[in-house]
């Protein structure tokens, strides 16, 4: 069940909404339908109609005489003219506001075919419907109070998940995992504002505690620290919701492409033994052990070479690298061992050969975002293999006959389970960069609400105009002020009939 937000928001008139998905005005009596189910033929496709006139369309198009909420009910579909039978299907009536959208509402269950799809249609706009626009549906569950912002973000991510992680986290946030949170916290600041307006009028009166200032500020410093708490998590959620951007790096000829080819299973990338094949970046989306990865072959990193094409394949692979979440470095296991250099060495001398020294070293160290792998071990004696086999400071493979890559995999699959963490009830992670901006705003005014409060001047005033600053804040994560700006935003990417 979708979790149903029970404290109303603001009330929209025709005069207060603005501009409704580009020049349609919002208008609760209007009757909007569209094709709820996947686009092309299938074999069963499903066509909502939600408003106030949405129990005509069973009255007009089909023999039901007695109406029963939420039972289906086999039977023609007829065109309301001329009476001609369109199709056969389920027919299921849900009465507001216990429907999705809160308004009356009805489903036609019929084939999937694109000519009764469109019969059905021209039928539904003989009655005087409206097609619904991207996102029309959910729109108006939001103005029913049937969902807040944060859980119709959470549907649209469910409609796009690809891994079994992304389909968690966003089901728990349709589920109202972040609004829960976020309205603890609103609620929290709304006492405080209360107590803090409080002590404005009555501070000189006997009528209110004397420490009712003390109270207040500390569990608005409590707060504030778990605000903090829950922003510093690495941006776990936002990277799971967006994918993991990884890149794999090394000098020419080192097995890159290799490599990337075995992630996908395919040969996604060209492999020869010409140094400098890649040029561009290729990057695929994958699934790796659930957690979605947006992986990046790159071109060979070397200072000597004078091919322009090559140079700009260079520029452009340190360019990734900056806004990378996650890197494979590949060395050479061969050059390792006939350097003679301890591995640190070899390693730091390696970065810096790559010209890799501010991307990926820090106080001598690979970061913690980067693993390095040696390939090529296949061509090492049996006895130079078996001595660097026992060094676990890195991994060994050889690309060529798949050796060492299961271990490989599940060192990557640690390294992707620290990214984005595991999506849970008890501690939702941030998931959208708007929510991130909203929540350190918040941050923010309650610092300022201290520093105000502390100062010589220790204006109380100007100190909760901050505290409303920041309950607003959580507001426009939630909708619970006028968000009429930033609606289009997040209901831009919604289908039809969604």
């Amino acid at each position: 069940m979708l979790a149903r937000c029970l404290t109303p928001r603001f009330m929209i008139s025709p005069e207060t909404a603005g501009v409704f998905f580009f020049n349609r005005r919002w208008n609760g009596n209007s009757t909007i339908f569209a094709l709820s189910s996947g686009h092309g033929k299938c074999g069963v496709a499903v066509i909502r109609i939600s408003g106030s006139q949405a129990i005509d369309a069973l009255k007009q198009m089909t023999n039901i005489t007695k109406l029963e909420p939420r039972k289906a009910f086999l039977r023609n579909i007829c065109d309301p003219d001329t009476r001609e039978v369109i199709d056969k299907g389920l027919c299921l009536w849900f009465p507001g506001p216990n429907s999705f959208t809160g308004e009356d509402s009805v489903e036609f269950q019929i084939h999937g075919g694109s000519a009764v799809i469109a019969a059905v249609s021209a039928a539904l706009s003989k009655l005087k419907f409206a097609h619904a626009l991207p996102g029309e549906f959910t729109r108006r569950a939001f103005y029913n109070n049937k969902l807040d912002l944060t859980e119709i973000e959470g549907l649209a991510d469910l409609i796009h998940a690809e891994t079994e992680l992304q389909r968690k986290q966003a089901y728990l946030q349709v589920d109202g995992s972040l609004s829960k949170l976020y309205n603890k916290w609103r609620k929290t600041l709304l006492q405080s504002i209360a107590h803090v307006e409080a002590y404005i009028d009555f501070s000189e009166d006997d009528n209110i505690e004397a420490d009712i200032m003390d109270k207040c500020n500390n569990v608005l410093k409590v707060l504030n620290q778990e605000i903090k708490r829950h922003l510093s998590d690495g941006r776990k959620g936002e990277i799971l919701r967006e994918g993991v951007r990884t890149v794999i790096l090394g000098e020419p000829n080192v097995g890159k492409s290799s490599l990337l080819n075995y992630l996908v299973q395919r040969e996604a990338a060209i492999v020869t033994p010409i140094p400098g094949t890649t040029r561009d970046i290729v990057e695929l989306n994958l699934n790796i052990f659930d957690y979605p990865v947006i992986l990046a072959d790159t071109a060979g990193l070397r200072k000597e070479t004078t091919d322009i094409v090559e140079i700009e394949g260079i520029h452009r692979a340190k360019n990734y690298t900056k806004g990378a979440d996650f890197v494979i470095l590949l060395a050479n296991s061969v050059s390792y061992l006939r350097s003679k250099k301890k591995y640190d060495e070899f390693i730091i001398d390696y970065v810096e050969r790559l010209g890799l020294n501010d991307l990926l070293l820090n106080n001598g160290k690979v970061m913690d975002h980067c693993i390095v792998v040696m390939n090529k071990i296949d061509l090492l004696e049996p006895q130079e293999r078996d001595s660097l086999l026992k060094d676990d400071r890195t991994i060994f493979i050889s690309c060529a006959r798949e050796e060492g890559l299961q271990k490989f995999s599940k060192r990557v699959a640690i390294h992707l389970k620290n990214l984005c963490g595991n999506p849970c009830r008890e501690n939702p992670t941030v998931s959208q960069t708007r929510h991130r901006i909203h929540l350190t705003n918040c941050s923010e005014h309650i610092d300022n609400y201290f520093d105000l409060i502390k100062s010589e001047e220790r204006d109380i005033v100007l100190a909760a105009q901050e505290i409303r600053n920041a309950m607003r804040e959580l507001g426009l994560i939630t909708g619970y002020v006028s968000v009429e700006q930033i609606l289009d935003v997040i209901f831009k990417d919604f289908c039809i009939g969604k």
